[in-house]
This record gives C-alpha cells, sequence and structure tokens, in this order.
C-alpha cells in the first residue's frame, strides 16, 4: 500500500475542516503521513467545492463549522480601553508639545482643557467619562511677547 492508500484509507474526504473558529484547514493527501494528523472523527469533511470556495490550497477564507455546516467567520471587535486610548492621546499631546516649544508657540485654551482631560483618564483620576474627548481644532496660539 502506499502512503497516499493510507492517507485515503485514514481520511475517507481529501479535505477538512477543524472545530476551532476560525477553523483551520487540511488537504490530507498532501501529507506524507498520518502521524501528528487529528483524526477523521475530529474533523469536519468537506467537498471539493467547499474546498474550492474557502480559496483551495492558494489562500483561506475565514470560516468556521456552526451545525454541520461552514459558515463566514468575523472575528470580535476588539475594545481599546478608554484609558489605552487615552495613553495614546498622550503620545499626540506630546508632539503638539514638541512643536509648539519649537515654534515659539503656546497651546490654546481649548487645548489646555484637552491635555488635562486626556491626562485625566489616563492617569485613572477620571472613571466617569466613556469616550474621549474630540481633539481640539486649534492647537496652538502665538505666544505673548515678553513685556
Amino acid at each position: 500500500m502506499s502512503v497516499l492508500d493510507d492517507l485515503k484509507a485514514a481520511y475517507p474526504a481529501r479535505y477538512y475542516a477543524d472545530f476551532e473558529s476560525p477553523c483551520g484547514w487540511y488537504d490530507m493527501w498532501a501529507y506524507s503521513s498520518t502521524d501528528g494528523l487529528p483524526a477523521a472523527s475530529a474533523l469536519f469533511a468537506l467537498t471539493a467545492e467547499q474546498w474550492a470556495a474557502k480559496g483551495g490550497n492558494t489562500g483561506t477564507t475565514s470560516m468556521y463549522v456552526e451545525n454541520g455546516r461552514l459558515v463566514d467567520y468575523t472575528p470580535p471587535v476588539v475594545v481599546v480601553p478608554l484609558k489605552t486610548q487615552a495613553a495614546s492621546a498622550m503620545v499626540w499631546i506630546q508632539q503638539q508639545a514638541n512643536l509648539a516649544s519649537a515654534m515659539g508657540q503656546v497651546f490654546t485654551a481649548d487645548m489646555k482643557a484637552y491635555v488635562t482631560a486626556i491626562a485625566a483618564i489616563a492617569s485613572g483620576a477620571d472613571t466617569t467619562s466613556t469616550a474621549l474627548p474630540a481633539q481640539p481644532a486649534d492647537v496652538m496660539a502665538a505666544s505673548s511677547p515678553a513685556s
């Protein structure tokens, strides 16, 4: 018996998917041995049409097995905590502060209020906000000449 005959005996269908979300794909006839492969009973057999629909051997559509059929997989939305968003906004604020200093300018009142609000969220002092405030349209104002 050849290796391919052994694979065909162990895996009656050529193509399989596992039950992960998204699923992994197996073209069983491409393997040189069954060592380390999951049992056919632990996999979902695919038709050649299903294999082709997911992109064949050269492409993979994210899918998973649900109630005995393949369905498109949509990854869950990753929610970035507000405190983390604020820490990222602080990087932009620091860039603006460096630019203002280099240009001999100062922050506008709106920018100062924004910095205060973002700093409070980033430090954890503000625990009631549910979204970052909008960045001000005007960031810098000309500095006052020295008297």
